[in-house]
């Protein structure tokens, strides 16, 4: 069984009493990148900087928060229309258009990869595309904008729908995460160092669930989870295809305190419950 986290019996607590309010979940997105290998589909893994306000030293797909701005102006777009996304992930329009436009913008920023071509048949060319990350990051350029400027489309068709999973009331920081996954276009490569991680590494799924199982990769629930789902697929455009058959329901957890015992648990995922003693 997987141990509690540190800060959360005192969290969990301070729910229950009523001492905290829980923090509204921040609409997110993250990309599951993969790529074909010999021994089976590779995941794109970025291990964060222990530094780092949540999920520090636990590995993680390219991923964040939607920009306000993501909301504001609909970049240039081909594939499925924010409309198709909406009734996709069971959101409204706006929504699924900047949850969409997080993905692809988050991918870029972290990962260096660009789900967009000149057209909705084409991928982009790879090139040097620090300055543009960089001031994406930063916030001085919209995803909009930069896609405009180098007349670029949005490939919303590259991106499949996997999963969807509520951080839990008594943490901290909560998120309202889209999980895609994507494959590796043609001729780009994935950043080998990131800003926010130490360490950047591709892994079969099979192997990223045995790290994890061993207590060399830490992982939070929704990374793992999604992991052990993929180390079926035989191929990116498999997993592009099981995806289609998904549901994309918000998974949220959520704890149970009776005494000193604390449970942890998410519906339908009975490996991951946490439970133990955790005397006041």
């Amino acid at each position: 069984m997987p141990e509690m986290p540190q800060p959360w019996p005192a969290r969990i607590r301070a729910l229950a009493a009523g001492d905290i309010t829980p923090p509204e979940p921040r609409p997110s997105a993250t990309v599951v990148l993969l790529r074909d290998a010999a021994a089976g589909p590779e995941a794109y893994l970025l291990r964060r900087r222990t530094t780092m306000a949540f999920a520090g030293g636990m590995y993680a797909y390219p991923g964040g928060s939607v920009d306000p701005r993501d909301r504001e102006v609909r970049p240039p777009w081909a594939g499925p229309s924010p409309a198709e996304w909406a009734e996709r992930l069971g959101v409204d329009e706006p929504t699924a258009c900047a949850v969409v436009c997080a993905a692809v913008r988050e991918t870029f920023e972290e990962a260096g990869v660009l789900l967009a071509g000149s057209d909705d048949r084409t991928l982009v060319e790879p090139g040097d595309w620090t300055a543009e990350r960089a001031a994406l990051e930063s916030h001085e350029l919209s995803l909009a904008e930069f896609l405009t400027r180098h007349r670029l489309v949005l490939r919303s068709d590259l991106l499949a729908a996997w999963a969807r999973w509520v951080t839990p009331a008594f943490e901290e920081r909560r998120f309202d995460t889209w999980f895609f996954v994507a494959a590796l276009p043609a001729g780009q490569a994935a950043a080998d160092s990131v800003g926010e991680a130490d360490r950047v590494a591709w892994m079969t799924p099979a192997d990223a669930v045995a790290g994890f199982h061993e207590g060399r990769f830490g992982m939070m629930p929704p990374t793992i989870t999604v992991l052990r789902e993929l180390t079926p697929v035989g191929s990116a455009a498999e997993a592009l295809s099981a995806a289609a058959g998904r549901k994309v329901t918000p998974v949220l957890g959520w704890a149970e305190l009776d005494g000193d015992r604390m449970t942890v648990r998410w519906p339908g995922y009975d490996e991951l419950t946490v439970d133990g003693v955790f005397p006041a």
